[in-house]
């Protein structure tokens, strides 16, 4: 059952329906351990992060074991839990998160702090793990990048963290839970075996010495907590389709886990070691599979570094020689502008629009890329991006940083300079020049890696940016953006700091802060965060960290060598690479072994010839279907853009053979007759689909109607003409019955009068807020009462495409002109279309 704050008037209620085609709703009594994943963003943002989607499918696929979802409300949403006091629930099952034995955090970034705890509030959870102690709450737990390279900032929130890849660590920890509860074990007893799992780390047995040294309190649990690692499986990525549009609306697949290029500020590529490639084939076969099954027409190949899994052009052209006429598009995040040739550019090159190109040097010289061991040469880079320009980009994205090692104010100049240098080499005749979107993002030092000894300050940022956009202004065609050097004080305070910190979170987070990382909030979290860091007597500048002391995640057995990141270091202050020992020899670092495995490389297949698609031009149209359907419960709650999404995918997945347009944006040839209001429901929608070849209405009734949601039942298929009218403008008239909030009246009187009326004006504000008379009542052609309770009146009146069209409150307004009380409206229901 529903919340019943899931209302139309919130923001985007689609949010928190948990009726997602892929969603998994396992009876409640059939689990012994009830898993629910909190993912502490909006959920935008959570729906589309692929490690959330992967667990979810793993963890629902344990025996007496289910997992439900959870995500940050929206403001509005917050407001109504705490006015209602209502704890903060699940999506699938709508419980409260109190009823669930564990909650499972994302924390990948570091100041995902906040919103955990005011996630843990409105749940109505005690925050910390002391107050948690001997009670029956959910065991609160958190995993992610952050998690795993210094959980200790952390620590008074969290009963424990999950180290590492968590494919396998979170069945075991399901396992320990299931025969605890078994077992009845008490709470403490209960983290004490989960303790003695690989990867599990239970911050309460262990304590600060005197040298700042996280170590054991008792003699049963390890000295050093094991990061895991798992090897992918892209079987998983197969999961959820969303609803509402998100973040990254489209199915991910990864193609290769963990980066050893060694860039010496990146820690995802220090947390992932060692590299692991997918075989071709499972990818080939995943993704085909995949967007069968999930109905995207969009997919995205992922990795810490594409351009280093060698099987990617072959990947990548067998694949869309297999979609080639089905309107897929691919996309590829950031590459290496090294590898970038013209097998990766006929990859990427698609059907209409043309997918964007990222690429990082980091540096703008290349002394301060030798420091960094990016692994790239001016001549490198100059290839590649004079590769892109010749195979059609005429714009490119760059990322670059400031702040780094030994970096000086020529190294800050250089990155304008090599821009520069960049447009002049790359001038083709005839063509526009390049142009660049250009990121500027402030160095900050991360735990785990050679440069975690590094120290940074605000005030050096200011100064850099400055220069820089001095720099800049005399280039034409660059536009840059600067990460707010306040994001980025924040990170770098959260993420090298100690267990001390626990009561700066909880201060800041009581002062206001929370989606801290979203720039329209940066201002209110920046004086939270500054209060609270004041109130507890420190400094936004983080100390310099001895090299020879103890840092606070000494504890975390990453695979990597202390005294390897100390020798790296010394490597880079005297501009000094080593190589990729994925493609070379070993340097040592201390991964490779039986705790986390080997570098496995997939020497690149022979690459398929490319296969173009047919020309859409050229595509007939040879059947049109108009569908009638409901929309009813739940899905009423769903807007009109992501109705047509969901069309689109649900056809995918049932094999229609609809027509896509030609052109820049390729859309699919599905039109809806006439948009329903967020919260109308209906039983009458109409749908009309051009189709490429021929189906007869009842298989395409028998296709469509298993891939749409329950609540989304169609009640009739028939053929039109092609050269009929469309939907849209053939509609004429509508059938809506309205239930109305109203004292006790017969409403019969009021009715008449309004049918007797020959006229009925009202004021109406245009869109240019233009203030207008419009008679409403030639609109109307009947309106009768159906019943007394609820009270419920049924209208049938215009709807037009030029917007003369007799709305619900319009039909309120009438009645309320001749009605003795005051009449609201409680619910619309769309009964049927009219067409002429």
């Amino acid at each position: 059952m529903l919340n019943p704050l899931i209302t139309p008037e919130i923001t985007k209620p689609g949010r928190y329906l948990g009726n997602e085609f892929g969603a998994v709703h396992k009876p409640w009594e059939s689990a012994i351990v009830r898993w629910c994943l909190t993912y502490p963003e909006i959920y935008e943002v959570g729906a589309s992060n692929l490690g959330h989607i992967i667990l979810y499918s793993i963890l629902n696929q344990q025996e007496e074991q289910l997992c439900d979802r959870s995500y940050l409300p929206n403001f509005d949403l917050i407001a109504k839990l705490r006015q209602t006091k209502t704890p903060l629930f699940a999506v699938e099952s709508q419980r409260s998160l109190l009823e669930f034995d564990i909650l499972g955090f994302s924390l990948s970034y570091e100041l995902g702090a906040t919103n955990i705890l005011e996630m843990l509030d409105l749940a109505q959870i005690p925050l910390t793990w002391q107050e948690r102690n001997d009670t029956n709450y959910p065991l609160i737990f958190a995993g992610g990048q952050t998690a795993t390279s210094n959980p200790e900032p952390y620590s008074d929130f969290l009963d424990f963290f999950a180290l590492g890849d968590g494919e396998e660590v979170l069945p075991e920890i399901g396992r320990v839970v299931k025969q605890a509860k078994q077992q009845h074990k008490s709470r403490l007893d209960t983290l004490l075996d989960l303790a003695q799992v690989p990867g599990v780390y239970v911050p309460q047995f262990y304590t600060v010495d005197d040298t700042g040294a996280v170590v054991p309190n008792r003699s049963d649990v390890p000295r050093r907590i094991l990061r895991r690692v798992a090897t992918p499986m892209p079987e998983h990525s197969i999961g959820l389709v969303p609803l509402i549009e998100t973040v990254h609306d489209r199915l991910t697949i990864e193609i290769r886990r963990g980066c050893t290029r060694g860039c010496r500020f990146c820690q995802p590529g220090m947390l992932t070691r060692p590299a692991r490639d997918v075989d071709p084939d499972a990818v080939i076969n995943t993704v085909e599979r995949a967007i069968r099954e999930t109905g995207y027409n969009e997919f995205s190949l992922l990795s810490l570094s594409c351009s280093d899994y060698l099987a990617l052009p072959s990947v990548g052209i067998e694949i869309k020689n297999r979609l080639k006429n089905e309107g897929i598009t691919l996309s590829l995040p950031s590459q290496r502008v090294d590898r970038f040739d013209e097998n990766i550019a006929n990859v990427l090159k698609g059907e209409g629009r043309q997918q964007g190109l990222t690429f990082a040097p980091e540096a703008g010289t290349q002394r301060l890329r030798d420091v960094i061991n990016k692994g790239l040469t001016d001549e490198e880079l100059l290839r590649g991006i004079k590769t892109a320009h010749e195979q059609g980009w005429d714009k490119v994205k760059l990322y670059f940083m400031i702040g780094l090692p030994t970096e000086t104010d020529g190294d800050i100049v250089g990155i304008a300079q090599t821009i520069g240098w960049l447009q002049k080499e790359c001038r083709i005749k005839g063509r526009k020049m390049l142009s660049f979107n250009v990121t500027i993002s402030n160095f900050t030092p991360k735990p785990h890696t050679p440069f975690q000894w590094h120290s940074v300050s605000t005030e050096e940022f200011i100064y850099k940016q400055n220069l820089l956009k001095q720099e800049l202004r005399s280039l034409h065609g660059v536009k840059a953006n600067f990460t707010d050097v306040r994001i980025s004080a924040m990170e770098d305070f959260l993420g090298r700091g100690d267990r001390s910190l626990g009561k700066v979170i909880y201060a800041a987070w009581q002062k206001g802060a929370g989606m801290d990382a979203w720039f329209e909030n940066t201002d209110r979290a920046f004086r939270a965060w500054e209060e609270a860091i004041a109130e507890a007597g420190l400094e936004w500048k983080m100390p310099v960290i001895a090299i020879d002391r103890p840092t606070p995640w000494d504890h975390i057995d990453t695979g990597i060598s202390k005294e390897w990141l100390k020798r790296d270091y010394e490597l880079a202050l005297a501009a000094k690479t080593v190589p990729d020992c994925s493609f070379n020899s070993c340097y040592r670092c201390g991964v490779c072994g039986s705790n986390f495995g080997h570098n496995v490389v997939v020497p690149p297949p022979p690459i398929p010839v490319y296969e173009p698609p047919t020309d859409r031009s050229t595509v007939a149209k040879v059947q049109r279907l108009r569908m009638t359907f409901g929309k009813l419960g739940k899905m009423s709650l769903i807007s009109h853009l992501d109705l047509l999404r969901l069309l689109e995918r649900s056809a995918r997945r049932a094999a229609i053979p609809f027509a896509i347009s030609a052109g820049f944006h390729p859309m699919p040839r599905i039109e809806i007759a006439n948009a329903l209001s967020l919260g109308y429901s209906s039983s009458g929608e109409v749908a009309d689909f051009e189709l490429t070849e021929y189906i007869e209405p009842e298989e395409f009734y028998r296709r469509l109607s298993v891939q749409l949601p329950d609540e989304m039942p169609i009640y009739d298929v028939s053929e039109i003409s092609l050269s009929a009218p469309s939907a849209a403008m053939a509609l004429c008239r509508a059938v809506y019955t309205l239930t109305l909030s109203m004292q006790n009246e017969d409403l019969t009187e009021t009715i008449d009068r309004v049918l007797q009326s020959e006229s009925i004006l009202m004021e109406k504000t245009t869109k240019s807020k233009k203030v207008q008379t419009i008679d409403i009542r030639p609109r109307l052609s009947d309106l009768q009462l159906v019943s007394n309770d609820p009270v419920k009146v049924q209208y049938e009146g215009s709807l037009l495409a030029n917007g003369d069209s007799l709305k619900p409150d319009y039909v309120l307004f009438m009645l309320n002109q001749f009605s003795k009380t005051e009449i609201k409206l409680a619910h619309v229901h769309r009964d049927r279309l009219i067409f002429s």
